[in-house]
């Protein structure tokens, strides 16, 4: 019969080697990102300014 103890030891043990692998990615993925420049802006407009525009300037 196996030894279930040790077969859930193993689990639990590669089952943590896991998630620190993922939260140090995760970590290095974050330090990247907030290392980098960031993307320019581009506004664009609103609907109320578009329509705003199209319409003739009152006298």
């Amino acid at each position: 019969m196996p030894d279930y103890r040790e077969l859930y030891a193993i689990m639990f043990r590669a089952t943590e080697q896991a998630a620190r692998i993922l939260l140090a990615a995760q970590r290095e993925c974050e330090e990247l990102y907030l290392a980098s420049d960031p993307p320019p802006l581009e506004l664009f407009p609103s609907e109320e300014d578009q329509s705003e525009e199209s319409c003739p300037p009152t006298p």
